[in-house]
């Protein structure tokens, strides 16, 4: 997926985002987190990841096995996203980052998995249960994604992603001085490639633009509309808010 291809989607998805607020919803949500999310972003496992020193066996065959097991909700989400968009321009983002996901972010998984010799067995969750925070994870996704409310699957989704593009480039910036990340074994840097990088930036600002209109339409109608309407959308942002915060810990949980 190109840059470029997220930019001119974005033109028209932006036009129709508010501008009404100085601050962002989104980043209204992430200061509700606080000091979590700097916990998730600077984490020994990322600054491991980057310097090639992760200790493969034990950590991260664990995580790449426990992070696949996400793929499947998480194309769920993002699939009932794209359903839930009122137009075909706001869609398109969506389904090619869909296509990035089910296309070279499996396939990564798939050559991580044979690089690591994890076997079919090892990956079978008969052998290798679900993480409770997997579980959670998963359970989490594919509850917002039958809400039907768009808000709340885009919360969940802005926190998986942003985050993870919040490390990418967190641990790039770290490493600049000392020549980049380590690029001795795909398995590591690869990670790293596809969590960093303009076209990444380019599907989180799609979705924080996609949450910040959801929740700028609710802060609207829940200040102006008439008193029925007004509970209600109350209701969805606290929902909305809810999901943004269990998504956060469970991130810093796994």
């Amino acid at each position: 997926i190109s840059s470029s291809g997220f930019d001119r989607a974005m033109e028209m998805t932006s036009t129709r985002t508010s501008s009404a607020s100085t601050s962002r919803f989104t980043d209204e949500l992430r200061t509700k987190v606080g000091n979590q999310w700097d916990r998730i972003v600077h984490h020994k496992f990322t600054k491991e990841l980057a310097d090639g020193t992760i200790d493969r066996d034990r950590v991260l065959k664990r995580y790449l096995v426990q992070d696949h097991r996400f793929l499947d909700s998480f194309v769920v989400l993002l699939a009932s996203i794209v359903a839930h968009l009122p137009s075909l321009s706001d869609r398109i983002p969506g389904c090619q980052f869909l296509a990035v996901i089910t296309g070279p972010e499996n396939t990564y998984f798939e050559r991580a998995f044979d690089k690591l010799e994890i076997s079919n067995q090892e990956r079978n969750v008969d052998n290798t249960p679900d993480a409770d925070v997997t579980r959670k994870f998963c359970e989490l996704m594919r509850s917002a994604a039958a809400s039907q409310n768009l808000e709340e699957m885009l919360a969940v989704i802005v926190v998986c992603e942003w985050s993870y593009l919040s490390w990418g480039q967190a641990v790039l910036k770290e490493n600049s001085g000392s020549g980049g990340i380590c690029r001795k074994d795909f398995v590591t840097y690869e990670w790293v490639d596809l969590h960093s990088g303009p076209a990444f930036e380019g599907v989180i600002s799609y979705l924080r633009k996609l949450l910040d209109r959801e929740g700028e339409k609710l802060k609207s109608q829940a200040t102006s509309a008439a008193s029925s309407e007004k509970q209600a959308a109350k209701q969805k942002l606290d929902a909305c808010e809810k999901r943004f915060l269990e998504a956060v810990q469970l991130e810093e949980d796994f």
